[in-house]
């Protein structure tokens, strides 16, 4: 897909429309693209949906959206809204809401128009056509999980609005939404090709597999259990839904030269800055500013690296899993390493030298010690960087890269039907060999301990598989969404976010106090409809609480 969705992007008349005249949901087409004039090629309708597949999502949530959650604090700035929203100091009003709110209306106005005008181009390959058809419903349906998970009842539009429509449409109940979602990723499924079937050039573009993959999703966010266990078992057991396996090497899935490997279902297509200018960079403000990072804005926290596990299964507070304080990363969980640099991390650079960071204060030899924890410098605030997502191949000046973001990936159907089992009250040794004893040996572990079943409760099965799922998929924002769903969020986003051991020994033992948080359950558990959106269409009404 890099090829045909992103290297021939020459679909300007429609993003300037998009870009300028989206922003609420007034979105009126413009003749010159909706034209019938414009629809003469099947070429011209894959411009249209190639800026579909552009407005899926963006680099900046991708990485911002873990400092929402407690794995991660966004220390400088408020990028994309994240660190208000963590913290619970933001009203209708934050910019994130209305941005996400209109990205979200815009991509589906693009799918809109396809899906309303790719019938009047005259013969069009009836196959291709059905299947681009289902990449544009698919594309609809995520926008919209992704609307009714963050606001609940929200606008159902599917169709292209007038802009009187647009100013008094009202909202649709979460229940509707959500099975219109299901409905359309059904029919998708219908059309869509299998992985395998995929040419070369269309590699990225949906398949049967992405499709089936974003409907589990979408049940478990319902707590739907055993349709989570339906729709994962279709791609666990044959290929008639795609063939996936969880790739070889847990560091090397998110390595330049592994895209599109057996574990990836769905991804955000990029390119290297050498190819277009789709490319990103935020990677920069991530990274240790040895390694030539510009400042750190988005830093994993203390909470996120004690949920990593030591090598023999054990949490780190169990008296006998051998877990020494003072030499903390000693005999961890290997995914720990692959996502989180530490004090004394070995940092692979690109021509394969190793450079040490040292993040504890008076700890580096370098006089000028760029990582070490300072509060109100612009090294990290918790002594922590992230290696997650570092490409080597990335321009060194600014780390622009066109690495693609996984957005589903097989080792999320194996964790997803894990969990539905363990409330199913169905979690055996059969089940937890399929699931999460895989899911541990390809990240590393080899202690019998770690990778045999616990016959324990299912109350502690429920822990171990949410605990799983946070270091499984550490600084891939995912877990925001998870806080969300389990309804812990008042738990784990109320208090102080931590840092290493390197504060003032009186305070938190020691743990630094990087951000103080509060989350409303009464309230936060929905984002508030948009300011500016209410005040165009007076139909919108507010979500309790705002």
């Amino acid at each position: 897909m890099k090829k045909n969705i992103i290297h021939k992007i020459s679909f300007l008349l429609l993003l300037a429309a998009a870009t300028q005249g989206c922003k609420k949901l007034d979105l009126a087409p413009e003749n010159k693209f909706t034209d019938a004039n414009y629809w003469i090629t099947a070429d011209k309708a894959g411009v249209i949906l190639n800026t579909a597949y552009q407005q899926i999502s963006n680099s900046g949530y991708f990485f911002t959206n873990e400092a929402m959650s407690d794995n991660a604090y966004n220390g400088r700035g408020d990028n994309n809204g994240v660190a208000s929203l963590a913290a619970g100091t933001y009203d209708a009003s934050l910019g994130r809401l209305k941005s996400e709110w209109g990205d979200h209306y815009r991509g589906i106005k693009t799918c809109n128009i396809f899906l309303e005008n790719v019938d009047k181009v005259p013969g069009m390959d009836a196959t291709l056509k059905a299947r681009m058809k289902a990449e544009a419903r698919f594309i609809r349906a995520w926008h919209y999980f992704m609307l009714e998970t963050w606001w609940g009842d929200v606008p159902l539009i599917d169709k292209d609005l007038t802009i009187d429509e647009s100013k008094t449409i009202a909202r649709t109940p979460k229940a509707q939404v959500v099975d219109f979602i299901l409905k359309e990723l059904d029919a998708a499924t219908a059309d869509l090709p299998v992985n395998t079937a995929l040419a070369a050039a269309d590699r990225g573009r949906v398949t049967k597999g992405a499709a089936v993959g974003l409907k589990a999703r979408v049940l478990l966010y319902q707590n739907r259990w055993a349709d989570v266990v339906t729709e994962c078992e279709k791609l666990m057991n044959g290929t008639a839904y795609g063939t996936y396996a969880l790739f070889n090497s847990y560091e090397g899935l998110f390595l330049p030269q592994n895209e599109y490997n057996s574990e990836v279902m769905f991804d955000l297509e990029y390119l290297p800055p050498s190819v277009g200018t789709r490319y990103y960079t935020d990677f920069r403000d991530m990274a240790p500013l040895s390694v030539n990072g510009r400042l750190n804005a988005i830093a994993p926290t203390q909470e996120l690296v004690d949920s990593y596990l030591m090598l023999n299964g054990k949490k780190i507070t169990d008296p006998t899993s051998g877990y020494n304080e003072n030499n903390p990363y000693v005999g961890r969980d290997p995914r720990l390493t692959y996502t989180v640099v530490y004090n004394g991390y070995q940092w692979k650079k690109a021509d394969n030298t190793i450079k040490t960071i040292y993040t504890k204060p008076g700890s580096d030899p370098d006089p000028t010690h760029p990582d070490e924890y300072s509060p109100g410098s612009i090294a990290s605030p918790t002594g922590y960087y992230t290696r997650k997502y570092y490409d080597p191949t990335s321009t060194p000046a600014d780390f622009g890269s066109g690495l693609n973001l996984i957005l589903i990936r097989y080792a999320d159907v194996l964790l997803m039907y894990a969990e539905a089992k363990v409330e199913l009250g169905q979690m055996d040794a059969s089940v937890w060999n399929q699931t999460v004893r895989a899911v541990r040996s390809r990240a590393g572990f080899t202690d019998a301990a770690a990778l045999n079943f616990p016959a324990t409760s299912q109350d502690d099965l429920r822990q171990t598989v949410r605990n799983e799922r946070r270091v499984e998929f550490g600084m891939e924002g995912l877990r925001i969404f998870d806080i969300r769903r389990w309804k812990i969020a008042e738990v784990v986003l109320n208090g102080w976010a931590h840092g290493a051991k390197f504060g003032p020994a009186g305070v938190d033992n020691g743990y630094i106090r990087a951000n103080q948080r509060t989350f409303d359950p009464a309230k936060a558990y929905l984002w508030p409809i948009p300011r500016d959106e209410r005040a165009v269409d007076p139909n919108l009404t507010q979500n309790p609480g705002w």
